[in-house]
């Protein structure tokens, strides 16, 4: 018996975010994506490292426990994480945004977002306006100011990075666009937003019209990204042998098929 408590207590100690995928836990080489972009994340959890000689941008941090490991892999690289000035954000689920407020406190840097993401992260992720709520760990709640709308650009050194609002998996999902050279040669870089219409159970997208509509607009907004170089994704494999706009493609068919089970129901 005392046995089993052990192990019941040791399972309620568990980071409820572990429980979404054990892999995410698992560290990966960081590495150069191209230029001065980099992969600084773990095991199916994309941390993109943007680097230049007056500072450098981090775009999400993976879950909260991982925070140690994404340190890890910035300073394999060379880097040195106070040289980070400003943390962004792709959308406010702990599989993404679970490690800021651990980054944003070590580094020093400043957490910018949308409005409506800067509200989510503030709660920490239990905010009733996600269609995951309730479902979704919370994590860590990080301070961030809500000032980006779409077309923001954003600057570091001579980093200029631009928004692209994708309201949808989240109230505040953001992609962000970059470019990035080799010598001579530049590419755009997209880092697309997840556009799953994933709900907690008793959610309905159908019931919220407006909703659905400014996730078709983002749907549409991403696709239409011109040029899309390098595609990027919060997991890794989701943007793998996509564009941006096979990528939406295959966002928009798996909002209809939702929208279409829960109006046969």
């Amino acid at each position: 018996m005392r046995r089993t408590l052990s192990a019941l207590a040791a399972c309620i100690a568990l980071p409820a975010s572990a429980a979404m995928n054990p892999a995410w836990t698992e560290p990966v080489a960081p590495h150069v994506i191209y230029g001065n972009t980099y992969f600084v994340g773990t095991r199916g959890l994309s941390s993109i490292l943007i680097t230049s000689p007056q500072g450098h941008v981090l775009i999400d941090a993976t879950l909260p426990e991982n925070a140690t490991l994404v340190e890890a892999n910035i300073r394999k690289l060379g880097f040195r994480i106070e040289d980070i000035k400003l943390i962004l954000n792709s959308h406010a689920h702990a599989d993404h945004a679970g490690g800021i407020a651990r980054l944003a406190r070590d580094t020093g840097a400043p957490v910018r977002a949308t409005a409506a993401a800067a509200r989510e992260l503030a709660l920490g992720g239990n905010d009733v306006d996600d269609p995951q709520h309730g479902e979704a760990p919370l994590y860590p709640a990080v301070k961030a100011t809500g000032d980006i709308v779409e077309g923001s650009v954003v600057r570091v050194g001579s980093l200029t990075l631009t928004a692209h609002l994708t309201p949808g998996h989240t109230p505040g999902g953001t992609a962000w666009t970059w470019q990035s050279c080799e010598g001579a040669a530049c590419k755009q870089i997209v880092f697309a937003d997840s556009l799953g219409a994933f709900a907690a159970d008793g959610y309905r997208f159908a019931d919220h019209p407006a909703y659905v509509t400014a996730y078709r607009q983002a749907i549409q907004r991403l696709g239409a990204l011109q040029p899309c170089d390098v595609l990027l994704a919060p997991h890794p494999e989701q943007a793998e042998g996509k564009t941006c706009a096979t990528y939406a493609d295959a966002g928009r068919r798996k909002l209809e098929e939702r929208l279409a089970k829960e109006t046969a129901h």
